[in-house]
C-alpha cells in the first residue's frame, strides 16, 4: 500500500490526477516478494496545473469514484478517495458499497 500511495503522491506533485484508480491498475513489476508496484492505465488522467483547479467530467469505475466526481466538481482528492476504497477492499475482501447496477452503487 505504501508504494501505491507513493505513486499517487508523485503524480499529484507533477500536477496529474489519475481519475481511475482501482486494484487492477496496480501491477507488480515481477514475481518477487519485494517487487516494485507499477501504476498503469492513464487513459482518464488529466493535468491539473494547481491544487485549486476543478475538473467536471464524470469518469471512473463505479466502486471507486468519489462523490465529488459524480457532482462534477473535483480535483486531486478524487484519487485519495479511490485509494481509501482500495484499502477497504484489501482489508475486508469486498467493496464498501452494494448495488446491482451502477446507479445503485453511485
Amino acid at each position: 500500500m505504501t508504494q501505491m500511495i507513493s505513486s499517487i503522491k508523485h503524480l499529484h506533485e507533477n500536477n496529474i490526477v489519475h481519475r481511475d484508480l482501482k486494484p487492477e491498475n496496480f501491477l507488480m513489476a515481477d514475481k518477487t516478494e519485494n517487487s516494485e508496484v507499477k501504476l498503469i492505465d492513464f487513459g482518464l488522467s488529466k493535468r491539473c496545473e494547481s491544487g485549486n483547479d476543478k475538473l467536471t467530467t464524470v469518469v471512473g469505475t463505479p466502486y471507486y469514484v468519489a462523490p465529488e466526481v459524480l457532482k462534477g466538481n473535483y480535483g486531486r482528492e478524487c484519487d485519495i478517495w479511490s485509494l481509501g476504497v482500495i484499502m477497504y477492499v484489501f482489508l475486508c475482501g469486498y467493496p464498501p458499497f452494494e448495488g446491482d447496477n451502477n446507479s445503485a452503487i453511485f
